[in-house]
């Protein structure tokens, strides 16, 4: 359950941006709440997803889950409105439980680092506890990780009696019935116990589709490793594998229709548009996408500028010397060219070489470089951080839903797109 959902900001309104990192802060911690310093590292995109499916269910006012944050680095020393209660805390629980499972599997396979002893014995040591001090806190709102560590277990088992030619679908059903208990737990805790069943399900597929898209972009590096892989054990071509995977996305969403929820617009996005999106980015768009874009690309569309075509074929109108496009006319009478400043705000007076170092180590310190929205140690300009300017795997994501696939979307506010949803 590691990096599936990957949504790009571009793609997100205020408010499920706002309900986004609501989750993620509130995630991270409950983490660190409940588990110490150290668990915070197992803070993760998926797991968040039982937060967000809890709190979509819940009839609850919005303010009974969500608190104030203090001051943090990585949002660049800023209080915030972070997720709290039940929700959070089931999504920590599952993270921490999973990620034990991962650093386990990286021991036994003795990846990189861990292939080294006293590393291994170390993350053997941090395995066990993370397994204690997870199961203790998911049993105080009535879970049992016990579910999610042996389908861990019996994954080894599985894999090795597995004949060659066997179905692959016989080894994804411990991540299947795995996140299938997380899922439907939301329901539990939710209060809205009808929803169980299809949350197992939506589940059940997520689980699939997790573990399908993990072997398919592992699949070459395995093979050159020599290390396993189901894809490549069971003889599953790729093709076989897109065709799972895109049921399974298929099936998340009629699941989806069958749970009643309060506010479906970000689970939505997360599991319908998002998980899409993942299996695009590992096989490539579907066919029905390709021809959805190309339908959808009328004159004057994002994709027909890209495209290199302009309304009525003609030339797009460049604007006047010293005029930024899209600026109104600059009047006659205003004093133009050499040795005028151009119209708008005064730019800001830049920092001399001394100040801006110590500003930049001030700023790199709290990491506001990299993660949020701050103005230049040295030109004072404003500028994106790092991390949003990279956080991006869409080419086109500032397009919004222009020419985009919506089918399924039973008129959800999780985009704006004029497909006919």
């Amino acid at each position: 359950m590691f990096g599936i959902i990957r949504p790009c900001r571009h793609r997100l309104s205020e408010r499920l941006q706002s309900s986004w990192m609501a989750h993620l802060c509130g995630l991270c911690l409950a983490l660190r709440d409940d588990h110490g310093q150290l668990a915070r590292t197992a803070t993760n995109y998926d797991g968040l997803i039982i937060s967000v499916l809890v709190e979509a269910q819940a009839a609850r006012e919005d303010a009974s889950w969500r608190r104030t944050a203090g001051p943090c680095p990585l949002r660049g020393m800023r209080t915030a409105s972070v997720a709290r209660g039940e929700g959070a805390r089931l999504a920590a629980a599952v993270s921490l439980a999973l990620a034990s499972v991962k650093i386990r599997d990286h021991v036994e396979d003795r990846d990189g680092v861990f292939a080294r002893r006293p590393v291994a014995a170390g993350a053997r040591a941090v395995t066990r506890r993370w397994d204690r001090q997870s199961a203790g806190s998911a049993s105080t709102i009535g879970f049992d990780t016990g579910v999610l560590l042996e389908a861990a277990a019996r994954q080894g088992t599985l894999e090795r009696s597995l004949a060659p030619g066997g179905s692959v679908l016989l080894v994804t059903e411990p991540t299947e019935t795995a996140t299938s208990a997380a899922f439907a737990h939301t329901a539990v805790l939710a209060g809205r116990p009808g929803n169980a069943a299809p949350l197992a399900e939506a589940g059940r597929l997520f689980g699939r589709l997790a573990h399908l898209l993990d072997a398919a972009e592992d699949q070459a590096a395995d093979a050159e490793a020599g290390a396993w892989n189901p894809l490549t054990a069971t003889g599953t071509d790729r093709a076989e594998a897109e065709r799972l995977c895109r049921d399974a996305v298929h099936g998340i969403r009629l699941a989806l229709r069958e749970a009643e929820l309060t506010d479906r617009a970000l689970v939505h996005l997360l599991l319908a548009h998002e998980t899409e999106r993942a299996v695009d980015r590992v096989f490539g768009p579907a066919a029905h996408t390709t021809a959805c874009r190309t339908r959808n690309a009328g004159p004057g569309s994002p994709a027909a500028s890209a495209a290199g075509e302009h309304p009525n074929d003609a030339p797009p109108r460049q604007a006047p010397p010293g005029q930024a496009p899209g600026q109104a006319p600059i009047p006659p009478w205003v004093p133009q060219g050499p040795g005028f400043s151009p119209i708008g705000e005064k730019p800001p007076r830049p920092r001399n070489l001394l100040a801006g170092c110590a500003v930049w180590a001030l700023m790199a310190c709290s990491c506001q470089l990299l993660c949020c929205d701050h103005n230049d140690p040295f030109s004072r300009e404003r500028r994106e951080g790092w991390c949003q300017r990279h956080d991006c795997d869409c080419p086109d994501c500032c397009d919004g839903c222009s020419g985009c696939d919506c089918s399924g979307c039973d008129g959800c506010d999780c985009c704006d797109c004029g497909c006919d949803c």
